[in-house]
């Protein structure tokens, strides 16, 4: 099986041009910074709002004008969509799409909509907040992790992404001190009845070593190096510090 090669570069503030052509932003309804938003909305070319990541758009923009952040959609069923905030979005023309399906969450909703030609696709929140909808990423990133488009979570406390059974390897801002990532981090065996992980790179690295939630789980482990090898026997989440 081939090695899978991750380079979250979107964490950076110049990040290849290349990149940002075929990368998305869907922001959701939950806290964020001025500061992480100023750099994803930098490394993505299409940006889109889960009703209620409006608010936190609208609100967190006020501090260079809405212009400065213009989402390319609001899309939801709308029930947390503030009337003030889709009065002052549709007034800059910003399509304000309603989908009552309520099979679906408004992050489903967004990404039914993400063009074609996007091969990653970065959620800013869905690691924090209510515990219903951070499993409800974790799930959601699980099970299109076979799909060939990307798909990473991001806060401002940390970013996580589902690795695949199989081997890894993820390259990281280095020195580890200097970068805006680490040096803590976790690989978590969420969704499966266990894993066995190999991992390099890490402070406290593991070979065979079994982990389950009945078991043992990696946690508060460190970056050691620029790039970390894991490999894994089941999927699982590889999580990072943000700083």
């Amino acid at each position: 099986m081939p090695t899978s090669s991750w380079n979250p570069e979107f964490v950076l503030r110049t990040p290849s041009a290349s990149s940002v052509s075929h990368r998305a932003l869907v922001i959701l309804n939950q806290p964020f910074s001025y500061e992480l938003l100023s750099v994803l909305w930098n490394a993505t070319a299409w940006r889109a709002c889960a009703d209620g990541g409006a608010n936190r758009l609208h609100d967190v923009s006020l501090k260079e004008g809405l212009a400065r952040f213009k989402p390319d959609v609001v899309r939801g069923d709308l029930d947390s969509l503030r009337p003030d905030v889709r009065e002052a979005y549709s007034a800059l023309g910003i399509p304000i799409e309603h989908d009552p399906d309520q099979y679906s969450t408004d992050l489903m909703k967004c990404l039914d909509v993400v063009p074609s030609h996007v091969t990653e696709v970065v959620l800013l929140g869905g690691l924090s907040g209510r515990l219903d909808q951070t499993v409800h990423v974790l799930a959601l990133l699980h099970r299109k992790r076979h799909e060939s488009r990307r798909m990473f979570a991001i806060t401002d406390d940390s970013l996580g992404w589902v690795l695949d059974a199989g081997e890894h390897e993820i390259s990281l801002p280095w020195p580890i001190a200097n970068g805006p990532l680490g040096p803590t981090c976790g690989i978590l065996p969420v969704g499966v009845a266990g894993t066995t992980l190999t991992t390099k790179g890490l402070e406290w690295d593991v070979e065979d070593w079994p982990s389950s939630f009945d078991g043992l789980v990696s946690t508060s482990n460190h970056i050691a190096s620029g790039t970390v090898r894991v490999r894994t026997t089941a999927p699982v989440w590889w999580t990072v510090e943000v700083r």
